[in-house]
């Protein structure tokens, strides 16, 4: 096998052309930037609710819980739903093209819904993890239309993909996004498999922790594999030289997705209400994790051997060491979890926050691609410090309170804050939450800026 290459063979990147494929691609990001505004303008209100003294202006019953619940679904849920749509879509032929369109429909319309469904009668939030649920009409129907379109978008995905060799870098990112719609069929499949092993055993908090427990361990896959891929691609449009053969990266994006494999196994051999369902998937994750290891080295040292320092490459550079930097401290601090509170938070928003800061590089490279203009340089070039800084401080904060045992999930008096570090603690966490905030307003701004129409353009 060889090890290194060159020219074509090593040219890791997707191309977009004009075309069904290209629009298709616009759709699935737009839906992405509109989820990820509207989950910032909940997340204002999740801060004020949990930021000392400021909870108290926060007039409605509750409205934390029924706030997190849509911030978290819109800029966890869809945000990374959209931006594997715009992946797997450029890795798709224009076979089954108007399955791709009604899958973005169904989505979009479910994204609204969610958006709707905190104002539209009482929401009875229940904080169970992946997906929270908010108990009225509106939210589950808008819920069943997000499931269904992600369905049909994964199954126009595994049927339609580009060519899936290892000859060329292309084809090797290729095989990445196909590994990692394979993950998110399993991860479908095992939502599906719970609800049928659930049937009427568990209501309220505990049915949908059981029913969105195996699916969303499985889902952490899809995000891992598409977040290397981000990386290695993104790199290499900064001009990084990605030195190994097609082929080695391609077993790579295999290697790090195989773990999900394991889920139907888990289904099979425990009963879905048994501890040692919950235990296995827990240590799929946990070790599984340790297969991307491999691939992301590849990546951070191709990052060093970046070059290209233009101010038009800036934005995607400072996305990409960012996101690595908050994807490496949330896996540190997965190792310092020891009960139920503010570390588990702290963790997963690093994790989560590293993810979400690849896609808004790849949102930068992709933006004149795709037929809008380039973002802002200058302001997109520090909306990733700005953004990534105060997430820093966000996760930082809730580490250092977690440590003295302030727990998860809970606002207000109901924190316990009872000491001068723990109300430090949870202030440090309001002041980061607050700069992150204005940092993904940032992103925001500049992304709607280059998809705003050119009125001024000549026509």
């Amino acid at each position: 096998m060889s090890i290194s290459g060159s020219g074509q063979e090593t040219n890791y990147q997707f191309t977009v052309s004009e075309g069904q494929t290209q629009r298709l691609a616009r759709g699935w990001l737009t839906l992405g930037i509109f989820a990820l505004a509207a989950s910032g303008l909940f997340s204002i209100l999740i801060v004020l609710s949990r930021t000392p003294a400021l909870h108290e202006i926060i007039p409605w019953k509750d409205f934390f819980h029924t706030a997190l619940v849509v911030h978290v679904d819109l800029s966890v849920l869809i945000w990374f739903i959209a931006l594997a749509g715009v992946v797997w879509t450029l890795n798709s032929s224009s076979r089954a093209y108007l399955a791709g369109k009604v899958a973005l429909l169904l989505t979009t319309l479910g994204t609204i819904g969610i958006v709707v469904a905190p104002f539209s009668g009482e929401s009875q939030p229940l904080m169970n993890n992946y997906v929270p649920i908010l108990r009225n009409p509106v939210f589950f129907v808008s819920l069943y239309l997000v499931g269904t379109g992600f369905t049909l978008l994964i199954i126009r995905s595994l049927i339609a993909p580009l060519s899936l060799g290892t000859t060329t870098g292309r084809e090797a990112l290729s095989i990445g996004a196909y590994a990692s719609t394979v993950t998110a069929a399993l991860t479908m499949i095992s939502l599906a498999w719970s609800w049928q092993q659930l049937g009427s055993s568990l209501q309220g908090h505990a049915y949908y922790e059981m029913l969105f427990w195996g699916g969303g361990h499985v889902f952490q896959f899809t995000h891992t594999v598409l977040l290397l891929l981000t990386w290695l691609w993104l790199a290499q449009t900064n001009g990084a030289v990605i030195g190994f053969s097609p082929r080695l990266i391609s077993i790579l994006f295999i290697l790090a997705a195989i773990p999900a494999l394991a889920a139907p196994g888990v289904y099979m051999k425990f009963d879905i209400l048994e501890a040692q369902h919950v235990l296995g998937f827990t240590e799929i994750m946990r070790w599984g994790g340790l297969t991307s290891i491999p691939l992301g080295i590849i990546a951070l040292w191709c990052l060093f051997r970046t070059s290209i320092n233009r101010p038009e490459c800036r934005p995607v550079r400072y996305a990409l060491w960012t996101s690595i930097l908050l994807f490496g401290i949330g896996g540190i601090l997965a190792f310092m979890i020891e009960g139920v509170n503010v570390v588990i938070p702290a963790h997963y928003h690093g994790s989560i926050v590293g993810v979400t800061l690849a896609f808004m590089g790849l949102t930068y490279y992709l933006l004149p691609k795709l037929g809008f203009r380039p973002p802002m340089p200058r302001t997109a070039s520090w909306q990733p410090w700005v953004y990534g800084g105060g997430q820093l401080m966000h996760i930082l904060g809730l580490a250092w309170s977690g440590g003295y045992g302030v727990q998860r999930k809970t606002a207000g008096t109901a924190q316990g804050l009872d000491s001068l570090p723990e109300v430090a603690g949870m202030a440090m966490m309001g002041l980061g939450g607050l700069i992150a905030i204005i940092g993904g307003i940032l992103f925001i701004v500049v992304a709607i800026k280059s998809m705003w129409p050119d009125t001024n353009s000549a026509h």
